[in-house]
This record gives C-alpha cells, sequence and structure tokens, in this order.
C-alpha cells in the first residue's frame, strides 16, 4: 500500500505561483477539531477553500462533500497499535501460499496482453507486476471497504498527520474530477484504492491510461492498475532485466556484514564464503545486501537495487520479500529451501480458513467468517482454545493449532 509518501500533488488549473501559496497555507491554517458535528462542519469549510484555491472546482468540492460525515472508526483503525506480531513465518505463510500462486498464474494468462504491454514500456517484468497485485488486493478481490473520501476527510480533521491526509483529500477530489474514477470508490482506512492500492497523490503522479480508454481507472481497469504499478516500480528504481535477489547458503559461524542497505559486489559477498543456495558460486551481477529476516539461523537473501524498489512501494523488507518470493514462483522457481527458525510453521490461507471452521463448530464466535483472516476474534478464540487444549497460549493460527483442532 502507497502510504507515506510525499504527495506530489501537481496542481491543476493554477496559473500564478501566489495561489500555490495560498493553497499551502490554508492546509496549515485549518483547525485540528475534535469529532463533533460543529467542529468537523469548520474543517470541512477550511478544507473547501483550500481545495478551491489547489484546483478543484466549487461544484466538484459540493458535490463530492455533500452529505460526508465524521467516521470515529477511522480514527479509531488509525491509533491502532497491534498487539499481535505476526512473525514472518506465518506472514509468508498467509501471502505466498498454492492458492496465490495458481490465482497469479490464471491472471498472467488473462491479462496477458496488458502485462506484456507494461513490461514492454516500463521494462518491469510481468511476475514482478503481479505479484504486487496479488499482495496488494489479492487480484482485486480485496479493494477495502471504507469510502476513500469520507475517511480522508475524517483523518484531515483529526488525529496524526493532519496536512498529509488532507492534500491526499485534494488529491482524490482531483481525481474524480477529471473523471476518471466514480466519487463512491472504497479503499483501506488510509485512502489507498484500486487494484494495487495507490494513495491518491501517488496516482496524480505516475498512474497511466494503459488501456487507452482516456481514463486512468484503477478500479475498473486491471490493465490500467497493472501498468501504473509498472510506473511506480520503475519511477522506483527497478532496473531492466535485473533480479530481485536470490535465496543464499551462509557458511558455518558467519559473522560479516548484514542489511538490505549495505551493498557489495558480488565478488565481496563470495569471499566471505556465501553462495548460493544450492551451493554455486555467485556469479556475477549487481552489487546487493544480504538480507537476514529472521537472524542468522533462517533463510539468507542477497538483495539488489530491484528488491528496494519493490521495498518502496510499502517500507517493510517482510513486504517486500513476500513479493519477491512470489514473483519467483510466478516464474515457475521453487520456493524457500532454507527452512525458518520454528518448530510450528505458519498455515496457508486454506487452511487458516479450516482453523476458522473448526473453532466455529466448536461454539466460538467469529461472526460467521472463515475468511483465512486471522482478527481480533480469531485470536481471541484461537487463545482460548489453546489454553484448554494445553497449547501455549499465544494467538497464532500455527500448525499445532491445526493438529490440535483436527484431533478433537
Amino acid at each position: 500500500m502507497l502510504v507515506g509518501l510525499s504527495s506530489g500533488v501537481r496542481l491543476r488549473f493554477v496559473t500564478r505561483p501566489v495561489r500555490c501559496l495560498l493553497a499551502c497555507l490554508a492546509l496549515l491554517a485549518l483547525p485540528a477539531p475534535t469529532a463533533s458535528a460543529a467542529s468537523f462542519e469548520t474543517c470541512l469549510a477550511g478544507l473547501r477553500a483550500a481545495s478551491l484555491d489547489a484546483g478543484v472546482t466549487a461544484a466538484t468540492f459540493d458535490t463530492v462533500m455533500r452529505g460526508i460525515t465524521f467516521n470515529p472508526e477511522i480514527i479509531e483503525l488509525s491509533q491502532v497499535q497491534p498487539e499481535f506480531k505476526t512473525p514472518i513465518w506465518d506472514y509468508l505463510a498467509g501471502l505466498v501460499d498454492e492458492e496465490r500462486v495458481n490465482d497469479g498464474r490464471a491472471m498472467m494468462a488473462r491479462y496477458g496482453q496488458a502485462l506484456a504491454a507494461a513490461e514492454q514500456r516500463f521494462g518491469v517484468d510481468k511476475a514482478t507486476i503481479t505479484a504486487v497485485w496479488g499482495v496488494e488486493s489479492d487480484f482485486g478481490r480485496s479493494f477495502g471497504t471504507k469510502p476513500v473520501v469520507q475517511s480522508l476527510a475524517t483523518l484531515s480533521c483529526e488525529g496524526r498527520r493532519q496536512s498529509y491526509f488532507r492534500s491526499e483529500l485534494i488529491a482524490a477530489l482531483k481525481i474524480i474530477q477529471r473523471g476518471d474514477i466514480d466519487p463512491g470508490f472504497t479503499g483501506s482506512w488510509a485512502g489507498a484504492f484500486g487494484h494495487t492500492q495507490f494513495m491518491p497523490s501517488t496516482y496524480l503522479r505516475i498512474a497511466v491510461d494503459l488501456d487507452g480508454d482516456g481514463r486512468r481507472d484503477l478500479v475498473n481497469s486491471a490493465p490500467d492498475a497493472v501498468g501504473s504499478t509498472a510506473a511506480y516500480l520503475k519511477k522506483s528504481g527497478w532496473v531492466t532485466g535485473g533480479t530481485w535477489g536470490f535465496e543464499v547458503q551462509l557458511p558455518a559461524g558467519y559473522s560479516g556484514p548484514s542489511g538490505r542497505t549495505r551493498k557489495e559486489p558480488m565478488a565481496a559477498w563470495a569471499g566471505r564464503g556465501i553462495t548460493r543456495i544450492d551451493g554455486s558460486a555467485l556469479g556475477a551481477g549487481p552489487s546487493a545486501g544480504l538480507l537476514l529476516p529472521a537472524g542468522l539461523q533462517g533463510p539468507a537473501f542477497l538483495v539488489t537495487k530491484n528488491f528496494d524498489a519493490i521495498y518502496s512501494y510499502n517500507a517493510a523488507e517482510s513486504y517486500a520479500l513476500a513479493i519477491a518470493l512470489l514473483s519467483d514462483r510466478l516464474r515457475g522457481r521453487k520456493g524457500l529451501v532454507a527452512a525458518w527458525p520454528t518448530n510450528d510453521p505458519g498455515l496457508s490461507r486454506a487452511e487458516r480458513r479450516e482453523v476458522q471452521t473448526l473453532l466455529m463448530r466448536r461454539g466460538y464466535d467469529l461472526d460467521g467468517k472463515a475468511d483465512g483472516v486471522i482478527g481480533s476474534k480469531s485470536r481471541a478464540a484461537i487463545s482460548d482454545f489453546q489454553a484448554k487444549a494445553g497449547l501455549p497460549q499465544n494467538g497464532r493460527a500455527s500448525a499445532s493449532l491445526l493438529a490440535a483442532l483436527r484431533g478433537r
């Protein structure tokens, strides 16, 4: 999800530098109201002035914002500090499973022409583009259910980073004004939307009309979405024809440098006794950093500048690794060779759905959902079952939990 990027919004219909200055001052001067209806209306009035100064027409603002209300749930979501930290082996087990690999291959066949056009135009291979699509929205199945304009208006008027969300709201209004996307489009609580979850300002800077219909529609056009994703990765430094990296084997007792950003030539890593995972020589290649996502006891990877381009999409190494590994599977390569340092592996989405189904059969209230998403209700049910079954009470949907559920 492209959250936290600088807005980079180009102010359309602005003819004088002073108007840009006025727009910026208007944004900074807006109040930081509470959730009361009166204060929200005051904030909206300020947002209207700033939007008009930034090139949004009064007609667009008034039409789109008519009936918009403050949504306290969005503020709650923005303030959540997750108590449950997902181990990387659980994270990857749910994102890079056979179901997603098979779905990805089907999408590559279905949208082969669009993916080929994106690859030719931007130099990003179709497997990587498809992997981003799969991780971001499960190939269009999970756009997010929150109205983007309402979410951004709420975050513009309360909470942290109000100025950032105000600029994103203005960007969203410009998208609607251009006629590219319908006003009621939905997304994440933070405003990311579409097949590959662009923030509005990122859309304005980078989105492309790959299908040639005159609209840059990342919601209703998968070709536009994959083209825009390729454009983003290219702009983020993707090297055409290069690799994201590969799994490696460390020598016993390795104590050398590591870290994604500490790039060194392949020869330097080879000199420290590092080989490819099958024991063969590293060979020639671009400079790379040694990524150890679970420490020295887990899988190790040499990652290149292309991995950094993926990382820029959502600044988390686990996220970038999920896309990298999924892209390899979509190319027909095997998955990880080295094992994660755990005796209780994570579960695929199909297995997680089975966990939820078995929990509900035992009377646990999961709102009737077996969707494979392990949220707070599922974790609470798991924790309760673990306590009764004499298992470590950690709330994890793991192999040992599934075995216990199956056996009872």
